[in-house]
């Protein structure tokens, strides 16, 4: 049955600059800051949580269903989901505003500035899960406007519809009772370590308290792997062998498209860890979060080489 993602759909805009920010910066005169930094890089990306976690989950065999808006210069993504066979049919287009875009200016310290517009995105807030019609197994609330975050998790907690709350970058836009209130109505709970340590923090749960209001924790733990906990279990998961580091970005994202395509296939929570864990291998061996590639037999392959145990994915 599909998987209903509700997050972000947007243009990454990477640019290289080849020196330090801080030769270019007068701590002194930060007041009156004034500077152009010539980059000798631009590349444009897919981008955005629910494209990125709908794109590795259909290359897995799983059905995503993206409940996201885009702007009027969507063709370019919507060319993209057809032909991967992504279903388009809940992605509105907000015809006077462009889509959401990420502006990502790197030095060769790999510091980060960061300009992002909201743009087409803000509509999100507009979308209704009553206007999803096939039947739903999961839905993935992934980072995107605060307010479709919490219109959509409240829908999917009215409705039955077990939901994963993810909200990552958004994390710290949600107060206290916000935050509790939606780790509360979900059944799985993700974030990677330093987020958990926020989420302790804003709520006053730590691990085991947590897990009195949520059925499944699992957090990320970049290339130290996963750790996958319950009210009786706790799977530590291995990170893959990577051929190559060519980008993290998009690692996060992977990892949810491969567990909840597990999970939404039945298999069981290590299993589901362990295919997360190579989907995000993949997409760090790529440039860019949607430009990696396989076949599920590749993927199955691999899979056993890595857990020494088969995979058959549906």
């Amino acid at each position: 049955m599909p998987v209903l993602i509700s997050g972000s759909l947007a243009y990454d805009y990477i640019m290289d600059f080849p020196d330090s920010f801080k030769n270019h910066i007068l701590p002194d005169h930060i007041h009156i800051l004034n500077v152009c930094f010539v980059v000798d890089q631009l590349s444009k990306n897919l981008g955005g949580c629910a494209g990125n976690i709908a794109y590795t989950m259909k290359l897995l065999g799983g059905e995503p269903l993206v409940i996201a808006p885009l702007g009027s210069d969507a063709g370019e993504y919507l060319a993209h989901f057809q032909k991967h066979g992504i279903n388009t049919k809940y992605v509105p287009l907000t015809p006077d505003k462009l889509s959401s875009s990420a502006h990502i200016t790197t030095d060769k310290d790999d510091n980060q500035i960061i300009a992002y517009y909201n743009g087409a995105g803000d509509a999100a807030a507009d979308l209704s899960v009553s206007q999803v019609t096939e039947p739903i197994d999961l839905a993935i609330i992934a980072p995107t406007k605060k307010d479709a975050m919490i219109r959509h998790a409240k829908e999917c907690y009215e409705k039955k519809i077990p939901f994963v709350f993810d909200p990552s970058h958004q994390l710290t836009a949600f107060d206290p009772r916000e935050l509790s209130m939606l780790i509360g109505q979900a059944k799985f709970y993700i974030a990677n370590d330093y987020e958990m340590k926020l989420t302790e923090e804003k709520t006053g749960w730590d691990t085991l308290e947590m897990l009195n209001h949520v059925e499944v924790i699992i957090m990320t733990l970049g290339e130290r792997g996963s750790v996958v906990i319950t009210g009786n279990e706790r799977f530590e998961i291995p990170s893959c062998t990577a051929l190559s580091v060519d980008d993290p970005t998009g690692a996060g994202d992977a990892y949810r498209a491969g567990f909840f395509t597990a999970y939404s296939q039945g298999f069981d929570l290590e299993t589901c860890g362990q295919v997360g864990s190579l989907a995000a291998t993949y997409a760090v061996e790529h440039y860019g979060t949607q430009n990696h590639f396989f076949t599920r037999a590749s993927f199955e392959e691999r899979f056993q080489t890595a857990f020494r145990k088969t995979l058959a994915l549906a």
